[in-house]
């Protein structure tokens, strides 16, 4: 079995427009000390992340308890909205639920970034094979991930789970299969234990 935890990262520093340097937050600096908590403990192989920073920096932390170093794959980063700033993301956001083909002209769909995402998944089951792993992830790039291989998971989920940052949900793996998913709130779980 491959045990693979995709960790959404912590509160970014949202004054930051730009996807890849975005920070994060003071919040999210502290918030990441419960993914170190909640990790602690779970015999963790390798670390993997997005490129982009406010996901390495949400596992940066654990990684050095761990002494393992962060490898960045390209294809786990988030989805590309457009070149602009969208100020109406609810409204992007929904039309790219209902139709995972829609996108801007200088964007991403849902379903390109279900695509690359699943095929670097699968380059990783197929490298680390048995491995109990970690992955820096971002809330859309995650979403479409679950929604692979659970079709029921759409719209209404990824509104529920949206503010959730840092955010971890568990695929436990046997070769290719997904045999299951699990959600975690890091709040609920380890907030004032």
């Amino acid at each position: 079995m491959t045990t693979i935890y995709f960790i959404r990262h912590a509160q970014p520093n949202y004054d930051n427009h730009d996807d890849v340097s975005r920070e994060l937050s003071d919040k999210g600096l502290q918030d990441r000390k419960l993914v170190t908590k909640f990790l602690a403990g779970k015999h963790i192989d390798v670390i993997l992340s997005s490129p982009y920073k406010r996901a390495v920096d949400t596992v940066a932390d654990f990684a050095k308890l761990a002494k393992l170093e962060i490898e960045t794959i390209t294809d786990f980063r988030e989805r590309r909205i457009d070149s602009e700033w969208i100020p109406d993301f609810d409204t992007f956001c929904k039309k790219q639920w209902e139709d995972f083909n829609h996108k801007l002209s200088d964007g991403e769909s849902l379903k390109e970034v279900q695509n690359r995402n699943i095929r670097a998944l699968n380059d990783v089951l197929k490298r680390f094979s048995g491995k109990r792993i970690v992955i820096g992830s971002h809330g859309t790039a995650l979403s479409t991930i679950i929604n692979y291989y659970d079709n029921t998971f759409g719209y209404a989920d990824f509104q529920k789970n949206r503010s959730l940052m840092p955010w971890v949900v568990q695929f436990t793996f046997k070769g290719h299969s997904c045999m299951g998913i699990e959600h975690y709130n890091l709040f609920e779980l380890l907030l004032d234990k």
